[in-house]
């Protein structure tokens, strides 16, 4: 019954550290501003999708920024 336990607990770590670890992951996105797209952007989805095609991103947005523009989102290095 010990044992059982003590497996439980050690395994309820291990998930909780493991989920902090990927939250810390996840947390360290970098926003740059597109490099292809031209114009005002107008359309987030239009935007999501040129990054993740063209820049390879993880995701793509319309900003008003000092105008409307297209930001795509890396994975910090």
């Amino acid at each position: 019954m010990a044992k059982s336990v003590q497996f439980f607990a050690l395994f309820f770590i291990l998930i909780l550290v493991a989920n902090w670890e990927m939250t810390e992951v996840e947390a360290k996105i970098c926003e740059k501003a597109s490099q292809t797209w031209s114009g005002k952007c107008k359309n987030t989805s239009h935007c999501d999708k040129q990054c993740k095609t063209w820049e390879d991103a993880r995701h793509g947005a319309c900003h008003n920024k000092g105008g409307w523009k297209c930001f795509c989102y890396f994975n910090c290095k």
